[in-house]
């Protein structure tokens, strides 16, 4: 009994030590994951970069909508950006996305703005979109209930409601 108690002992030591360096080993190969990811994301980055610096023919820093839009008809510009992960079929709708409003993307709002078009749409995208969309229609409801009181005073002939 004293043998098969003392064996037992000694194969669990011997698991458990094996099972902290394969836990060990397993983190570290995480850790490595995640450099190479961030890695490849810098470079992607870069190479967003080197392809606006192209596209900025008048080298003002910014790109306009014929700018975007020359040099996405080149074909060759094109494959990159297909080989990139990146479709691009409707260019003045891609750069709508990507404006802040101004008519011009800087370098930022572009390679920021690349990288969440990169890939499939997250879950966590669609759950954003969704929010805006709660929010609108909230507002809009606000809006038509707002419209419908003034409305509702103009026709009973109410002269407050012309602001006089």
């Amino acid at each position: 009994v004293y043998i098969i108690t003392v064996t037992f002992a000694m194969f669990r030591i011997v698991t458990a030590l094996f099972l902290r360096d394969t836990l060990a080993l397993a983190s570290s190969d995480a850790e490595m994951a995640i450099q190479e990811k961030m890695k490849q994301k810098e470079s992607y980055a870069a190479k967003l970069l080197d392809f606006f610096i192209a596209a900025d023919t008048s080298e003002d820093g910014y790109l306009t909508l014929d700018e975007f839009e020359t040099i996405l008809k080149d074909e060759t510009v094109k494959v990159w950006l297909s080989v990139m992960e990146l479709d691009i079929h409707d260019a003045q709708q891609v750069f709508y996305m990507l404006d802040n409003g101004d008519g011009l993307v800087s370098p930022t709002e572009f390679v920021e703005g690349i990288l969440r078009l990169k890939g499939s749409a997250r879950s966590q995208d669609v759950m954003r979109i969704m929010h805006f969309c709660r929010v609108i229609m909230d507002d809009l409801s606000s809006l038509q209930a707002g419209v419908g009181g003034v409305d509702c005073q103009l026709t009973k002939g109410d002269p407050m409601a012309l602001g006089q």
